[in-house]
């Protein structure tokens, strides 16, 4: 018997990224629940059970942060990768509810879509702190 596959909840307002990140994870053996807005993302989250979530910081009428603390309030180390086309994302250090927040900055290339999934779910100490991706791609 075959293991399921980790589950992700991608959640972006633009259907073209998010149709791009769903198909480089399921290339790379993840399912993949999309949801086009916040409301729609956080249905999925309290309905299911997932891995990870992929969250746009800005998300049509709201923020994607708010999206984030929701999740951690009922998964207090739920893994988060946090993407964003407009801003940098060096802020998130300075709010405890987003510890270890893994951040992508749009626009980015598959292989760091992945290198942040798999650095948002590897097991850490609570004292690491926030990753961003560009830190630490090759």
């Amino acid at each position: 018997m075959s293991c399921p596959l980790p589950r992700v909840l991608m959640i972006d307002d633009q259907p073209d990224v998010r149709t791009m990140v769903s198909i480089v994870l399921r290339v790379n053996h993840f399912d993949v629940v999309e949801a086009a807005n916040a409301a729609a993302g956080l249905k999925e989250f309290e309905a299911g059970k997932f891995d990870l979530a992929i969250v746009d910081i800005f998300l049509q009428g709201t923020n994607g942060f708010e999206v984030i603390m929701k999740m951690r309030e009922r998964i207090p180390d739920f893994p988060i990768v946090a993407i964003s086309g407009m801003t940098m994302l060096d802020f998130v250090n300075d709010t405890p509810e987003l510890s270890n927040v893994v951040c992508l900055q749009k626009p980015f290339r598959p292989a760091d879509l992945v290198l942040a999934v798999e650095v948002a779910t590897r097991p850490r100490s609570s004292d690491t702190g926030d990753v961003k991706v560009s830190e630490i791609a090759p």
